[in-house]
């Protein structure tokens, strides 16, 4: 894959491999932890703290009965797609309560992935609208969860008010390779803007 001309404000490290912050968006249970955690060169950093009783009445737990777990703050991880380029992940917490959080973990981000559970498509409204608030480069990433039902992209793609530039993929964040293929869509997603913006108009 070549990234030449891949001119965004980054960061190039001594050695010539350019660094790039991404976030991992969503919503509550749609998968970003795990995400982080299957694709990461690094053990990753988390912030994850069990669901108890208390959570009941503030989380919104429809569709993820079984979650056990839940990101407080922030997930952190890193991966070298190639020689020339380190993505440093940023997962954000997907609960309501943390939001507050998102407006300084997007400061500096060049792109972001935002994860759909194709179950509760209305759980990821709200990191499609601050993407696209935020004005952030994304790509949607559909989780597939073993009872997904099978859908045509497009069919989600209207359901979610996506425009036809932003890609939309399909992944399994469990499966390193699945997640790899995600990230790497993002940054074609994010190269195909750059050589867009540069074009003599």
């Amino acid at each position: 894959m070549d990234f030449k001309g891949f001119d965004h404000p980054d960061r190039q490290t001594a050695g010539g491999t350019r660094s790039v912050k991404v976030m991992i968006a969503g919503g509550f249970g749609t998968g970003k932890t795990t995400l982080v955690r299957s694709v990461s060169d690094i053990k990753p950093l988390t912030t994850e703290e069990t669901l108890t009783q208390a959570s009941v009445d503030v989380d919104d737990l429809i569709g993820v009965a079984d979650k056990q777990e839940t990101t407080v703050s922030l997930d952190f991880g890193k991966i070298g797609l190639n020689d020339e380029l380190m993505l440093y992940l940023f997962g954000t917490p997907g609960q309501e309560r943390f939001w507050f959080l998102w407006n300084g973990l997007f400061k500096g981000a060049l792109g972001a992935v935002v994860l759909v559970d194709t179950r509760r498509l209305a759980s990821s409204f709200r990191a499609i609208e601050e993407m696209e608030r935020q004005d952030v480069p994304f790509v949607i990433a559909l989780n597939v969860f073993p009872d997904s039902q099978q859908h045509p992209v497009e069919e989600i793609r209207d359901a979610l008010d996506i425009p036809a530039h932003t890609p939309v993929v399909t992944c399994d964040a469990r499966d390193r390779n699945s997640s790899r293929d995600v990230l790497i869509a993002l940054i074609r997603h994010l190269k195909a803007r750059s050589d867009a913006a540069l074009e003599p108009r």
